[in-house]
């Protein structure tokens, strides 16, 4: 465009701004800011694009663009292939009852008969005979849970023999609970895994609940639900020899994942820079509560009081209660899904620069993603959402989300706006064809209905009523009649499901979701969740059984000096010039919401041209959310659009025009990856599926993410992520148990599924790079959610017990809680981690007879007396502010931080340390978007600008496309771009 330097063409980096964080006035109009590109290039000199919400002064250091190399494929097999389970399956039989069990060359390609090889196909895999591509006596891991394939459950679905996409990269985990998620995850998608354990073994081991309630270390079913796949070697890294040992694995592997409190790595001799030094191709990611620097990094922390500081907790409960959480721990397993993400993004920079770096997640600004951008209500000028039992009060109106049933409750998305009125219209219609309301109530404007509110020509006792009426009709039929009426009418209801309905769910059995897999200590094979993504043609791995502790440490200690993926292949020794990790990619965008573009984002941030399609048709439905512009309605106006969509181009395209179906077919050869979250229905219609994706691109990345999957009785049930989050069980654990469901807040598997949507889609990416090999993946928002729930599934398919609301109630701790703090709905989340904090959390309280009871010197006891010290700490917190509370207790050592909403995580000097919130120099108006939810040391990722709709479409189609101005008007008068 004119007045734009031709090397800042297509750079959606901004320039920097000076505004200050708390004014909210929208600047005027100024000029255009379309922007030309370059196909291929997104390289720039211009300066971070970008500000800290707490300064002008910060920006990240330019960049310079890298090629992209194939590396071969790697050449040094492991000593065995420990991930594959011979007696896992897949299961797709009746559901069990409690006592039964429940852009790469060409030339990269391998040959076919290569390919056979390397996939261990042949019939030695099957047999106790030596396999030559691994060179293992068997190709079943023979720790807990594994049997010979031949031995496994009749009815059952065939092992996966292929080749995983990770395959060549080994993972040495030092986490415990904090992070184990993060080692499961890597290997589900092929890595070898190797947790480092300490003598008495890792932490989880101890962590409930436990096979028939019975404690001990290889009965724990959170240890075994996230250490599958895994080998275990025990190492005391208090040790000196063991220290030498650990360094001399490191030398040879890929990653590092530790969780470790900031320091003490470093402590031990065994921090990144140390462990850089024997191996300079070395990921090393690290988990934490607030991440690696900061006011707050050593602060003692629980999985309650980081959800307290990431103003997650604030919106999940009742209003006249305290904020409450889901009763199965959710912030580090969001920080551990980020990290599998951020440590797949520093491997595939690895593979251009033959150099690692260190990967930094904090926890709070993992779970932040779960409060759908309403921390930013207070910067942009919009009202802060309060607690309503899952749904959020905007304004004057309760949104209510929880609705009863006949037999138990549902969730209904019950609101207005252009996306969603129309549905609410339909609802209402059928309350009225009941007799639950007049045809006047039914025939209000629900599109448009909040700004009728706002300007006074409509009442909320309208709303009232309206909901009451809704409240009538479903609690006229069962969860099972909702969910047929739902499908039929097309309207917006889910049941609320508890783990024994998840167990039962034809849906699931239909995907063949749960595997099968033996425990020793339950003497059967039990029912474990399966893959969290189907690709094709190479589907995730079934995973073998949690190991015993230090099953493997002879073998893996013995076993020859291992090189690392990176090394064996001809990159250079010396120092890579910084550049953004995923340079080159390039990526075409469909998904709209949250899930699709938040994880599409993390792709743009590190450096893919990504093109976003959407049409004035039908936008982007997160372009009407809230919180918006000084709480001003427009499409372009939404702050929740600008932090999932902020450095992508927009191109806009009539999906139902058979030109603009054209267009993406040019789009998609010159495409590496298409990511889509319509229904399946949609994309087939569109003859815009896999089949005919990769007829134009043989070697294009399909990922396909919806509610419930591709395939199955409710593959067309399409809606948000709070009905997903119904049918996968997370509102039946949110609450109190003598009220219905309190939560979680909004469209919660949304949070939750993006990160795995996201690390499916890069082992993809590295997959081909190596391989040529293109493929389609599919995700379900509910399978992919399960994996959060990871104990509470297996408490049930194991035990029996369906998990159920519990307050703030914790199995580990005790106290734990929420308490009131002085002001309007102001709490201070308090835990007391271990019994070495309970005299502490005595003293701060002034109770030296409490410290001095024998009885609460154990968690046991604590608990068995947790309404009396509750009420002891409630009394105490009440009488001081929530930050006053929260410092004396740090001080002290004990876990605690004040339930922050928008306007005290915007103050947070944590996030400020961590420039969370960042303000981009945005032509027309503020502009406010949340960073990316890890940092790396040496190739840090930047924000760019969001788009207006279809802002770049005359520059996407005459740079990437070459198509000549005539053609492109063409287009236009036809109606293809719209």
């Amino acid at each position: 465009m004119p007045g734009t330097p031709p090397s800042t063409r297509f750079d959606r980096r901004a320039p920097t701004t000076h505004h200050a964080p708390s004014s909210r006035r929208s600047s005027p109009r100024s000029s255009p800011r379309s922007r030309r590109c370059r196909a291929g290039s997104t390289a720039s000199s211009r300066p971070s694009n970008a500000t800290s919400c707490r300064s002008a002064s910060t920006s990240s250091p330019p960049t310079t663009t890298a090629a992209s190399p194939a590396a071969s494929p790697a050449s040094s097999p492991s000593p065995s292939c420990p991930r594959r389970s011979g007696s896992s399956a897949r299961s797709s039989s009746s559901p069990p009852t409690p006592s039964s069990a429940p852009a790469p060359a060409a030339s990269s390609r391998p040959s076919a008969s290569a390919a056979s090889a390397s996939r261990c196909s042949c019939s030695s895999a099957r047999s106790s005979t030596r396999c030559a591509p691994c060179g293992s006596d068997d190709h079943v891991r023979r720790g807990p849970g594994d049997r010979l394939a031949d031995s496994r459950p009749l009815g059952f679905g065939e092992p996966n023999w292929g080749e995983d996409v990770l395959s060549p990269y080994r993972v040495l985990d030092l986490t415990d609970e904090r992070g184990h998620f993060a080692g499961y995850l890597l290997a589900a998608l092929g890595a070898e895994v190797i947790a480092i354990e300490r003598p008495r073994g890792m932490r989880a081991r101890g962590l409930s609940p436990f096979v028939a309630d019975e404690a001990g270390a290889e009965r724990s079913l959170t240890h075994f639900g996230y250490n599958r796949g895994k080998r275990s070697v025990v190492l005391d890294l208090e040790e000196t020899g063991d220290r030498d040992r650990f360094r001399r694995l490191a030398a040879g592997a890929d990653v590092v994942l530790e969780s470790a409190v900031p320091g003490a790595m470093d402590q031990l001799g065994l921090g990144y820079e140390v462990l850089a030094q024997g191996n300079a191709a070395l990921v090393h990611t690290s988990i934490t509560a607030f991440g690696q620097h900061g006011p707050k990094a050593n602060w003692p922390a629980t999985d309650l009081t980081v959800l307290a500081a990431s103003c997650a907790l604030v919106l999940n409960g009742d209003a006249d209660r305290a904020p409450v959480r889901l009763v199965v721990p959710q912030a580090f397993a969001m920080a551990s899904a980020v990290a599998t993400c951020a440590t797949l993004v520093a491997l595939a920079e690895r593979a251009v620069s033959g150099r690692g770096q260190h990967v930094d997640v904090s926890a709070q600004g993992a779970a932040m993603l779960a409060v759908q951008a309403s921390v930013l209500a207070e910067a942009v000028g919009s009202p802060a959402l309060r607690r309503t039992a899952g749904g959020a009060r905007t304004g004057a109106i309760d949104i209510r989300l929880v609705y009863p049933a006949a037999d138990g409750h549902v969730s209904v998305t019950h609101v207005f706006g252009p996306a969603i009125g129309p549905r609410t219209a339909e609802l209402m219609a059928w309350a009225c064809e009941e007799g639950h309301c007049d045809e006047a109530l039914r025939d209000r404007d629900w599109v448009e209905f909040n700004d009728l509110v706002e300007a006074g020509e409509e009442s909320v006792q309208t709303w009232e009523a309206a909901k009451a009426a809704v409240a009538k009709l479903t609690s006229s039929h069962t969860k099972a009649e909702l969910l047929e009426e739902a499908m039929r009418r097309r309207l917006l209801i889910a049941p609320i499901a508890g783990m024994d309905d998840v167990a039962a769910s034809a849906q699931l059995r239909h995907r063949r979701f749960f595997d099968l897999v033996e425990h020793p200590a339950a003497g059967r094979a039990i029912e474990v969740p399966g893959a969290f993504a189907k690709c094709s043609p190479r589907p995730l791995a079934t995973l073998a059984g949690a190991p015993r502790l230090g099953e493997h440490s002879t073998e893996v200690l013995s076993a020859p000096d291992r090189v690392p993926a990176a090394g064996r292949r001809n990159a250079s020794s010396g120092p890579a010039a910084p550049g953004r990790p995923l340079e080159g990619l390039k990526v075409l965008d469909f998904t709209w919401s949250i899930a699709g573009p938040h994880g599409v984002r993390t792709l743009a941030d590190c450096g893919a041209m990504v093109v976003k399609v959407e049409s004035t048709t039908k936008p982007d439905a997160a372009r009407g959310y809230r919180p918006t512009y000084d709480n001003q309605p427009g499409a372009e106006n939404s702050a929740l659009f600008d932090t999932m969509n902020a450095g992508k181009l927009s191109l806009q395209l009539d999906l139902n025009h058979a030109l603009a179906r054209a267009v993406v077919l040019d789009l998609v050869r010159w495409a590496d990856v298409v990511v889509e979250s319509f229904s399946p229905r949609a994309m087939r219609g569109w003859q815009l599926d896999y089949e005919h994706l990769r007829a134009v691109n043989p070697s294009v990345i399909m990922v396909s993410t919806c509610l419930t999957g591709q395939d199955g009785p409710l593959s067309s049930f399409a809606g948000y992520g709070n009905l997903a989050a119904a049918l996968s069980g997370f509102y039946g654990l949110a609450g109190w148990p003598d009220r219905a469901p309190a939560g979680p807040f909004g469209a919660y598997t949304d949070y939750t599924s993006t990160h795995l949507v996201l690390a499916t889609l890069l082992a993809a990416v590295d997959h081909r790079r190596r391989t040529g090999e293109g493929q389609h993946v599919d995700v379900a928002q509910a399978e992919a959610a399960l994996h959060f729930l990871t104990p509470a599934v297996l408490d049930y398919t194991v035990n029996g017990r369906v998990a159920r609301r519990a307050g703030n109630t914790d199995p580990e701790m005790a106290p734990h809680g929420v308490y009131p703090a002085a002001g309007d709905d102001r709490w201070v989340a308090i835990a007391c981690q271990d019994d070495d904090a309970w005299p502490a959390l005595c003293q701060v309280l002034g109770r030296a007879d409490l410290a001095e009871d024998a009885g609460l010197r154990h968690g046991g006891g604590r608990a068995a007396r947790r309404d009396e010290l509750d009420t002891a700490i409630s009394a105490w917190t009440a009488a001081r502010r929530a930050e006053e509370a929260e410092a004396l207790l740090v001080r002290a050592g004990v876990a605690a931080h004040a339930v922050n909403n928008s306007a005290e995580c915007l103050a947070d000097l944590q996030l400020q340390h961590r420039q969370h919130f960042l303000e981009l120099a945005h032509p027309e108006r503020r502009c406010i978007v949340e960073n990316t939810r890890f940092q790396l040391s040496r190739t840090p990722p930047r924000v760019g600008l969001p788009p207006r709709v279809g802002e770049h479409t005359d520059e996407v189609l005459a740079d990437l496309l070459g198509y000549p101005q005539e053609r492109i008007e063409s287009l236009r008068c036809a109606g293809a771009l719209r």
